[in-house]
């Protein structure tokens, strides 16, 4: 009896460190996508209004990266709130935790690169290495056609800055840990021709995919 209580001692502490030192990389080294690609969105007035379009009927960026008034049907976004973030996301509405949608106006967004921007809509990887939780869907704009996204950075970068901040996000366990995995590269395809409606439906549809 003693031998086999010394033995489900090891295996518990052996469990326990695999447990610790796995929960540890996920924590730590994830995600790991590789460098912001180094690019350079040019501005021009055609990429503006493709942006405009994308990101408010579409990707619906602006729908959520706003305030909305929830008091009224279909929660309308509040005027001058535009790109502004804030909304919350918690055990009120289902989610394991707490996530504030952040400010996507040139003040939050001014020392990000176009690069930076590039990944986090495409990958799901910020700024600072860390993952988004996917209430963005990033899998489905991972996607698009390269030059849809340029639009859509060339868009937010012309929107007037709103200066807000959130708090940091909240995650229950074990979803404060699984987010790392979450993350994943690009399959960026090219747009369809609008005249094959079919097919260039099928891209929008995709696109405007939300969980």
């Amino acid at each position: 009896m003693k031998r086999l209580g010394k033995a489900l001692v090891i295996i518990f502490i052996a469990v326990a460190i695999i447990a610790g030192a796995a929960l540890s990389y996920i924590k730590l080294a994830l995600p790991d996508l590789g460098d912001a690609p180094n690019l350079k969105v040019e501005i021009t007035p055609a990429r503006v209004e493709r942006g405009k379009y994308l990101a408010n009927n579409v990707t619906v960026c602006i729908d959520c990266h706003s305030t909305r008034d929830w008091t009224k049907f279909a929660g309308p976004i509040e005027s001058d709130s535009e790109g502004a973030g804030g909304e919350r996301f918690d055990k009120k509405v289902g989610f394991p935790g707490e996530v504030y949608v952040p400010n996507i106006t040139p003040y939050h967004l001014k020392d990000w690169t176009d690069g930076e921007l590039f990944r986090v809509i495409t990958t799901g990887v910020k700024k600072d290495g860390s993952a988004v939780f996917p209430i963005m869907p990033y899998k489905y704009y991972g996607q698009m056609d390269k030059e849809d996204i340029y639009s859509i950075i060339a868009y937010i970068r012309t929107l007037p800055e709103k200066e807000t901040r959130v708090p940091e996000r909240k995650l229950d366990f074990p979803l404060n840990f699984l987010v790392n995995t979450m993350p994943s590269k690009a399959e960026l395809k090219t747009r369809p021709s609008e005249n094959n409606k079919l097919a260039y439906g099928a891209y929008l549809v995709n696109a405007s995919v939300s969980y």
